[in-house]
């Protein structure tokens, strides 16, 4: 299988960098993959967890929100917040996922729609975890 360049930037880190197979990413406005030769394009990333498949390895990093860049030289993705599974404080999510819930009376308007979106993804986020970890 044909492997490109991946960079996984966050402001705090260099959290990947290297040749992969495959990058699957949560975008904005859908999930997708991006393999060798993948056409470029720029892609809004939602809160979410990236798969990195390398040397029939796979590892998977949680991002909070980010900018992808397909290009000629490879993908590069721009993520506000990087941090692997590995590395995850799994009672500290769950502790502000119900800080997050806790918040929400506080809210009205499009400043309730904007975080009950972001709760969800970070629900969503746990529940992929605890799948992962399942298996």
């Amino acid at each position: 299988m044909a492997t490109f360049h991946f960079d996984l930037v966050s402001p705090e880190k260099l959290a990947f960098s290297g040749e992969v197979d495959q990058v699957d990413i949560p975008g904005v406005e859908g999930d997708f993959g991006v393999l060798a030769g993948h056409a470029p394009v720029v892609a809004a990333v939602r809160p979410g967890i990236v798969t990195v498949r390398a040397d029939g390895t796979q590892q998977k990093i949680i991002v909070l929100g980010g900018l992808a860049e397909v290009s000629e030289t490879g993908l590069t993705l721009l993520a506000d917040v990087a941090t692997s599974l590995d590395e995850l404080d799994r009672v500290r999510f769950a502790e502000q996922i119900s800080g997050m819930e806790a918040k929400l009376s506080e809210k009205e308007g499009s400043e309730l729609d904007h975080a009950i979106e972001r709760l969800d993804h970070f629900k969503s986020i746990q529940h992929q975890i605890e799948t992962t970890a399942m298996h």
